[in-house]
């Protein structure tokens, strides 16, 4: 299958830029905008609508100083990098380009009145609202993993303090100990992610560790790039890997924290020394208050402008959504964004977009040292999905060792430039 480089994804990624219409400046008022979320949806959709009008009022909501990216938080967790390097602030969102910052969380969406209810008490009113709320865990959908459970066995899939926590059981873990990785049922975010974690665990274990087993019990018969990754933990890790699908009772329905054990939906238990439960998901809190959410759990959108089908005049972006042929990753959220915003602008202005909008969506994996796969997409909207363009996108090739080193190059290549273009001073 053809492959996109890490250039061509990001140059047809910003190209939804180019077809963004001009405000009319004889507005007598600035028309304003509030986005939720400082991640890779909301900050991309703040940024890239003052780059499109610098008169846009933009004022995006997000309670942190500092968004942490799930993204290379799994090299955080196999000692390869500090999550200092992959914390972002907002001083070029505020500072180059006028966004608005306001650090509150917000607690209610009235998509009638057109107003933001933040924690602090007090409100916003916008004439358009983008929601990029990203994923909350569904708590209690297995059995005994409530919040409190995971300060034993850490789900690590919202960075930060989790990503610590679950470093630290590691490094603590013998030599000869086993570490067990639930992945959940689809959908959920960053598809290739429990695979990508498993890989760097077992890169510190072989340095560090080599007589450690890893378990991965899975709720689904097959994964995101399960060739490749199977290829690299059986050329990098002989032994060490065991991957347990639905069909070998590899999913856990009920876990005990206090006697470090889970249970199988066929009532086998399994231990371990180090559990990592990564549960079901769906759209987080504020998108189901408000609405945006269906019985999924996620936010069914217009797929050529991103604006909720069950809440006309907001727009929701990232992880929350149901978008069909684009997955829950970061490079998503970051098309998303950019479509959402020019939508949004041309709302505004009274006009439509010149350009019909594609998005492009790579997600580079790291199997290990110098060893690195990607797969990538390139889709067009389709009603209220998008649907992948046919003959685009792709995996890596298998049985090229240099084609390995070479992505491994390209997903750090990858990952400064987005998050640069994100969160940086540059107008990508």
């Amino acid at each position: 299958m053809s492959k996109l480089s890490r250039r061509d994804t990001l140059v047809l990624g910003a190209g939804l830029a180019l077809g963004a219409p001009t405000l009319a400046r004889a507005q007598a008022a600035a028309p304003r905008v509030v986005v939720i979320g400082g991640g890779w949806g909301g900050a991309t959709a703040a940024k890239q609508l003052k780059i499109i009008d610098p008169r846009i009022d933009v004022t995006m909501v997000e309670p942190k100083e500092a968004f942490v990216t799930c993204p290379y938080s799994n090299l955080v967790l196999a000692g390869k990098r500090e999550l200092a390097s992959i914390t972002f602030n907002y001083r070029a969102l505020t500072e180059v380009f006028g966004v608005r910052h306001v650090r509150a969380m917000a607690t209610a969406i009235d998509a009638g009145a057109r107003t933001v209810t933040l924690s602090n008490g007090t409100s916003l009113s916008y004439d358009r609202l983008i929601v990029s709320p990203g994923i909350s865990i569904n708590w209690g959908s297995i059995e005994g993993y409530v919040e409190a459970a995971a300060e034993r066995m850490p789900h690590a899939w919202e960075p930060g303090a989790q990503t610590t926590l679950l470093r630290r059981q590691l490094e603590a873990m013998p030599d000869g100990g086993t570490f067990v990785l639930s992945a959940p049922p689809n959908p959920f975010r960053c598809p290739p992610g429990p695979y990508e974690r498993v890989s760097m665990i077992a890169d510190y274990f072989k340095r560090t560790k080599p007589r450690a087993k890893i378990v991965i019990m899975d709720a689904k018969e097959t994964f995101s790039k399960q060739g490749l990754f199977t290829q690299g933990w059986n050329l990098l890790y002989p032994g060490m890997i065991e991957w347990r699908g639905r069909q070998a009772d590899g999913t856990v329905s009920r876990v005990d924290p206090a006697a470090m054990e889970v249970e199988t939906e066929l009532g086998t238990k399994v231990k371990a020394d180090v559990f990592n439960i990564v549960p079901p998901q769906r759209a987080a809190r504020i998108a189901l208050d408000a609405g945006l959410a269906n019985n999924s759990g996620w936010c069914p959108i217009n797929a050529s402008t991103m604006e909720s089908t069950l809440r006309p005049g907001v727009h929701v972006v990232g992880d929350a959504t149901i978008a069909g042929g684009l997955p829950k990753s970061g490079f998503a959220a970051y098309s998303q964004a950019k479509l959402a915003a020019t939508a949004v602008a041309a709302a505004l202005s009274g006009r439509t977009p010149v350009l019909p909008p594609v998005l492009v969506n790579t997600c580079y994996s790291h199997v290990g040292t110098d060893y690195g796969i990607s797969v990538a997409h390139v889709v067009r909207p389709q009603g209220n999905l998008f649907v992948e363009v046919q003959g685009s996108g792709g995996v890596s090739a298998a049985n090229d060792p240099e084609a390995r080193r070479r992505e491994s190059v390209y997903a750090d290549g990858w990952y400064d430039a987005i998050t640069e273009a994100i969160w940086g001073a540059t107008r990508a």
